[in-house]
């Protein structure tokens, strides 16, 4: 059985640059962006690097058995309330103990250096699948992201809750996913490798020309992630429990083309058929998760650009204007609004203005906004800012 460290590489150079941090592993059962990581980084010298790079292993003991978790998912943890829980426990179970160290280690990282920084969490999925970015919806992201030939897929943290980056995109630093493919396909090592590389000179660690290869990582990715539309947005997810007795069709891979009706998976209740005209996204195949499904939609350019400039000018401030919409932490760009309210306000509009992630009470309902808690600032000087 293999054994996992939890610090795969570390170069710190002498040189003042950013501050890269690479996570891998955090589903156990997801090898290849660990792999990617180590046969990418061993041979980097540091006197080509202007900065700092980090790459970290997630749960150790789940990569050993290879299984997505043991107790619990470490990416369905990660909340600033749970967090400080577990600091508060006697007696951890295993995932708490595997975050308790990355959180420390993130936190020395930050507290190292000055930045920017920039996290990159490297995962693949079970089903067969072109590789692709997600990201919280915050604008330096988005610009940061759109560098990479590949999809990218807004509005995860509207449906998951303790993503590990959605925690460090609330703390306003660039952090996205990269999902290389499926989990045992040889490729999704390669585009991992493909990916780091890329990533290593987008920040300004390493320049181009000391990346041997670097227009042909380029180029892989954008054969295996082409697609015509760069940008998605998550509309739905098939929430799901160990009791639902849920199970895929056979066939389906992220990105397909599904139609209104169309049977997608069972359940202890039946069929259960597609609500919508669009395309499937990580459709689960298999046994631990608690996401069966989501769907998603490409995102009209027209749409993306007025976002920005509405973020912008902070219109979000009228918002509070509104009856029933009152500013619950203004400084942390939350909003507390009332469900009856919220009943009446259309999604998009909230969306335009970077409210996507959400808390749920019994009467209200709190809502995230990314761009105030942004760190826009740490990265208005690199060159892909814009």
């Amino acid at each position: 059985m293999p054994r996992y460290s939890r610090i795969i590489r570390q170069i710190t150079s002498s040189k003042i640059g950013p501050t890269v941090v690479f996570f891998g592993g955090i589903h156990g059962n997801e090898k290849s962006g660990v792999q990617a990581l180590e046969d990418t980084l061993k041979g980097l010298s540091d006197n080509i690097i202007t900065g700092n790079i980090y790459a970290l292993a997630g749960n150790l003991k789940a990569l050993e058995k290879n299984q997505r978790y043991l107790n619990l998912d470490l990416n369905r943890m990660w909340s600033s309330e749970g967090i400080d829980t577990i600091k508060t426990k006697s007696t951890l179970i295993h995932e708490e103990r595997e975050l308790l160290e990355l959180y420390d280690l993130i936190d020395a990282i930050l507290k190292k250096h000055e930045g920017p920084f920039y996290f990159f969490d490297l995962h693949t999925t079970s089903s067969k699948s072109l590789p692709f970015i997600t990201i919280n919806d915050a604008i330096i992201n988005r610009s940061f992201s759109k560098q990479f030939p590949v999809p990218i897929v807004l509005g995860i943290e509207e449906y998951l809750d303790g993503a590990l980056l959605s925690y460090i995109n609330q703390l306003g630093y660039v952090s996205l996913g990269f999902e290389s493919g499926q989990h045992d396909d040889i490729q999704s090592v390669k585009n991992h490798i493909a990916f780091i590389n890329i990533a290593l000179v987008f920040t300004g660690l390493v320049d181009s020309l000391y990346i041997k290869g670097f227009d042909t990582f380029y180029n892989q990715l954008k054969n295996e992630g082409k697609y015509n539309t760069r940008f998605f947005e998550i509309i739905d997810l098939q929430r799901i429990t160990k009791d639902d007795e849920f199970k895929m069709c056979n066939g389906f891979d992220s990105f397909q083309t599904i139609h209104k009706g169309e049977k997608i998976a069972t359940n202890k209740n039946g069929i259960i058929s597609s609500r919508y005209n669009a395309k499937i996204f990580m459709p689960l195949y298999q046994q631990k998760g608690s996401e069966g499904f989501f769907i998603i939609r490409s995102i009209n350019t027209l749409f993306l650009k007025l976002s920005v400039w509405l973020r912008l000018l902070r219109a979000d401030s009228l918002l509070s204007m509104l009856p029933g919409i009152i500013w619950y932490n203004k400084q942390k760009g939350i909003l507390k609004v009332n469900l009856k309210v919220a009943k009446y306000m259309a999604k998009p509009i909230f969306h335009l203005l970077g409210y996507r992630n959400k808390q749920v009470g019994s009467t209200n309902l709190l809502l995230y906004n990314r761009e105030r808690v942004a760190k826009t600032k740490m990265y208005k000087g690199e060159k892909w800012y814009r």
